[in-house]
């Protein structure tokens, strides 16, 4: 599990494709401290397991489904990539829990400034602005965010300079893709609510409960 709260901007180093695989080497300090191999790392907002470290960069091995869900498979030697390590029980959880797991892909529709803050428009596919909420949370990239507004097919989000200086975002162009994760409780409410095998909430049901 993760925060969204990016601990570090790591750089590609190097990168080796298979036929549906990538190796991904990265440059990074700070997330390698207390790291060892196994571990979990967030990168761009993607849970990957480390393989190999020095004391400068680490490996991971990127899998099919992996990169078919996600914007890795178009990282290139230089790109710069968020990252964070999983989070541990006497973190802070100053961002919202997030799983590492993408949900799709969004691409940036509008940039804006408003005084302090860059306002950005990212276009998805109404099946993940399902799980959104205005004033809910949202991960882009890796990073925690606040929702602005929804609509049916996109959302805003609203970043403080900070957040923009210390994470890739401020890089973002219109028409670039990033990875997007939608808030885990949505999910697990429509699955339950949409089982079959869910006990209807009759009035005996309810009465059961002290309702």
């Amino acid at each position: 599990m993760f925060t969204g709260i990016i601990e570090e901007v790591g750089r590609v180093k190097a990168l080796s494709k298979g036929p549906k695989s990538l190796r991904l080497t990265i440059q990074a300090k700070h997330v390698l401290e207390d790291t060892k191999l196994g571990d979990s790392i967030a990168t761009n907002g993607v849970c990957l397991t480390l393989t190999h470290q020095t004391t400068e960069s680490f490996s991971v091995d990127v899998m099919y489904e992996t990169l078919n869900r996600s914007t890795l498979k178009s990282l290139a030697v230089g790109h710069p990539v968020n990252l964070e390590r999983a989070l541990t029980l006497s973190s802070r959880l100053g961002g919202h829990m997030m799983s590492g797991h993408v949900d799709g892909v969004g691409r940036v529709k509008h940039i804006e400034t408003e005084d302090i803050a860059t306002k950005m428009t990212i276009q998805v596919s109404p099946k993940l602005t399902r799980y959104m909420i205005e004033k809910g949370s949202i991960g882009v990239d890796g990073i925690s965010l606040t929702l602005v507004h929804v609509a049916h097919d996109s959302f805003v989000i609203s970043l403080i300079p900070l957040t923009s200086s210390k994470t890739t975002l401020w890089q973002k162009r219109i028409g670039d893709e990033v990875n997007i994760e939608v808030d885990l409780i949505g999910k697990y409410v429509e699955k339950l609510l949409g089982s079959k095998e869910a006990t209807p909430l009759t009035e005996e049901v309810l009465k059961q409960y002290g309702y």
